[in-house]
């Protein structure tokens, strides 16, 4: 509805008429079996169908002309404006004006709702910032607060030794990356807020982003039991680098998030039926049943989970696979843990094929 809703003037009026002429022709053909009556409510139809896509004027032109044909070519005396009798003019009459008050009224309803839609979208707004401010107010200050003590500290390095130093340092580091995560995050879910980002795809060595984004998360990583199974031939898929690799980046985080240390993190990859499907799964304690159906929704946060983190990473990972027109589950394994799985339909090249082009 949108897309024709979008069309200029011009290309509205050209709809209008082209569809009023088509059920015209269609109905020429069927006018035998069916009577010229009929054919009125055939036209009606059709003019109350663009009333909802179209701008008032082009349907009221279709009303007009929808009446002049069904004059014209149905009513007898046919191939003449001449009505032959008082009650067809009257039904003639009241079709004009149905028609009309019709595409009026539906116009109006349609602006009635865009208004009411266009609220409902500011309140939205409105709520999702003030979510987001207070949800990343905690989680802003805790590193920047890390950062400034850890600086303070420094700042009196001849009271430091090389030890302590180290540590602090390591501080930083790591309330710095921190930080950059939620901005990310919060730059990624605006641009996703917005609908107007698009995607830069180029060919993409998969093996290259997952250990690209493992190697983010040293030495966290260390701590736990991370596997990666990549066929040898698997082949390269056109995706935005950038994209995947934030949606990956957030899969393990939640994994690292929401387990133990020890836990073992697996990380698959492969290609079927032309498209990359990807697995990261866990042998922590999987995610209650109730709330499966939810984890993808923004700033939500399972009960009783660990302090930091702002809601919005599974969310932003939904909304980046997504855009590349792939889809993204979550099931809790049989035994114990769970699996996020990434299917995406794109073009696949193996090397040697991509350097034959």
């Amino acid at each position: 509805m949108n897309s024709i809703y979008k069309l200029s003037k011009k290309n509205q009026y050209l709809v209008s008429v082209l569809a009023i002429l088509t059920i015209t022709g269609l109905s020429l053909t069927i006018e035998g079996l069916v009577g010229y009556r009929v054919i009125a409510f055939l036209l009606l139809v059709s003019v109350s169908v663009l009333a909802m896509f179209l701008d008032i004027i082009p349907v009221i032109v279709a009303a007009a002309l929808s009446a002049l044909l069904w004059d014209l070519l149905f009513i007898p005396p046919r191939f003449t404006f001449a009505v032959g009798t008082t009650e067809d003019r009257f039904l003639l009459l009241m079709y004009f004006i149905i028609a009309l008050i019709h595409a009026v009224l539906t116009y109006k309803i349609r602006e009635v709702q865009k208004e009411v839609r266009k609220r409902e979208d500011k309140a939205n707004a409105i709520r999702f910032y003030n979510t987001l401010l207070n949800s990343l107010s905690h989680e802003l200050r805790t590193p920047i607060t890390t950062i400034i003590g850890a600086t303070d500290n420094l700042m009196n390095a001849n009271k430091l030794s090389d030890g302590d130093k180290t540590e602090l340092l390591s501080e930083i580091s790591i309330a710095s990356m921190r930080l950059n995560q939620q901005v990310e995050n919060l730059l990624s879910m605006s641009r996703l807020e917005s609908g107007v980002f698009k995607i830069k795809k180029d060919w993409c060595d998969v093996r290259e982003l997952i250990y690209t984004t493992l190697q983010r998360f040293e030495p966290t990583l260390s701590n736990y039991r991370v596997s990666v199974f990549i066929p040898e031939n698997l082949p390269l898929f056109k995706l935005d680098f950038g994209l995947m690799e934030q949606v990956l980046h957030n899969l393990v985080s939640n994994a690292i998030q929401h387990t133990e240390a020890g836990t073992d993190i697996i990380v698959k990859a492969d290609c079927t039926d032309e498209k990359l499907v990807m697995t990261l799964s866990d042998s922590g304690k999987g995610f209650p049943v109730a709330e499966i159906n939810r984890v993808f929704d923004k700033f939500y946060r399972l009960q009783g989970s660990r302090p930091g983190g702002t809601g919005l990473g599974l969310s932003i990972a939904k909304g980046f696979v997504e855009a590349h027109n792939g889809k993204i589950t979550l099931t809790n394994l049989p035994l114990r843990g769970a699996m996020f799985t990434i299917e995406i339909p794109t073009e696949i090249s193996y090397l040697n094929h991509l350097k034959n082009e």
